[in-house]
């Protein structure tokens, strides 16, 4: 395969792949809002997806910046990153078909690492970046459950001599303002990570090319060693793909988010969503790529803990713990599978 043709297959299948993000996300932004019955399904994903979207407006490019530099561009071909993206692809379908919430995140992080090594070996990877991201598969439910308990708490000493029944009907109107936050928190997340993938295989296609005979459809910045520029349709295109995902649902997730671990009420699904879209909003100015998908779990993990010890259901939340701390490994060898696929077809 060309590399021209090559360049545009890695570009579709990283939309393709934002896409899938937004409906197996979906239910990180939803499931409590809908579990609640606050809106309806499909309400709930018009909701989200609009907010989504309009991350575009927010967020700076930070996140992107870091997972583009998660390998060596010098070191790796185009090859890789698309072994990287299909691998991630696959999981996540895999994934979202059993009802897994596992992280969109670490599975893209996972194939794009997995395909460098089998390319260049253990050197072309950034260990500090990736170290960096592992690290959140840990630091990001327990900061979400953290949070989301203090807020309860503090919540709740507020309101109690209120009414029930009014208290109630205030906390599903809030309900769709930590709503709309958690969604713009994952809409700047979520999307950032393929910009960078897709930032990465613009620098790899055009490596060694003057930089005054790039196009400027292909012009990415470089302003001391970090990227605070993207060109707009690529930005557009991640945001636009990202949010039409979140509109076709992801309804497995939502059963799993939205009443397995815990049962939910409007009080629960404001202090969850509100936790969840603050780590969001304070990893993205670090730059942090943290996964939505282990920020809310966490979140609903802490409010649930606020009720009692047993009205979290700990076998569920086990079981979600060791997919998530196999994904990035397994995307890392499925990712070094088909790449060794693809140099054996020759493309």
């Amino acid at each position: 395969m060309t590399s021209i043709y090559l360049l545009i297959a890695i570009i579709v299948l990283a939309f393709l792949f934002d896409y899938i993000n937004g409906f197996h996300d979906a239910a990180n932004s939803i499931a409590t809002i809908v579990s609640t019955k606050v809106l309806t399904p499909m309400q709930a994903v018009l909701w989200a997806a609009f907010f989504n979207f309009l991350a575009y407006a927010i967020f700076e490019l930070k996140i992107a910046d870091t997972i583009a530099k998660v390998v060596d561009t010098h070191a790796i071909n185009l090859q890789v990153i698309l072994a990287g993206i299909l691998a991630a692809i696959c999981w996540n379908l895999l994934t979202w078909y059993l009802g897994i919430p596992s992280s969109s995140s670490h599975t893209l992080v996972g194939g794009f690492a997995g395909a460098a090594i089998a390319h260049a070996g253990w050197h072309v990877v950034k260990a500090s970046v990736i170290l960096k991201i592992a690290a959140f598969i840990f630091l990001a439910p327990l900061l979400g459950m953290m949070i989301s308990y203090i807020l309860s708490v503090i919540l709740l000493h507020l309101v109690k001599r209120g009414r029930p029944h009014i208290l109630d009907g205030w906390f599903r109107r809030l309900q769709l303002l930590s709503s709309a936050l958690f969604s713009l928190g994952h809409g700047g997340n979520d999307a950032q990570k393929v910009m960078g993938i897709i930032a990465a295989t613009l620098l790899v296609y055009f490596n060694g090319t003057d930089p005054s005979q790039v196009p400027s459809w292909a012009h990415i910045e470089m302003v001391g060693g970090k990227i605070p520029s993207i060109p707009p349709w690529v930005v557009l295109g991640c945001y636009t793909a990202i949010g039409l995902g979140t509109v076709s649902g992801g309804w497995r997730i939502v059963r799993t988010m939205g009443t397995k671990i815990t049962k939910l009420s409007s009080f629960e699904g404001v202090t969850a969503e509100t936790a969840g879209a603050l780590l969001l909003f304070g990893t993205d100015a670090f730059g942090i790529p943290v996964s939505t998908t282990h920020t809310i779990t966490g979140a609903i993990m802490g409010t649930g803990l606020t009720r009692r010890i047993t009205a979290v259901r700990w076998g569920i939340t086990i079981n979600l713990l060791y997919a998530w701390i196999l994904t990035i490994p397994i995307s890392m060898v499925l990712a070094a599978f088909i790449y060794w696929c693809l140099t054996l077809a020759g493309i």
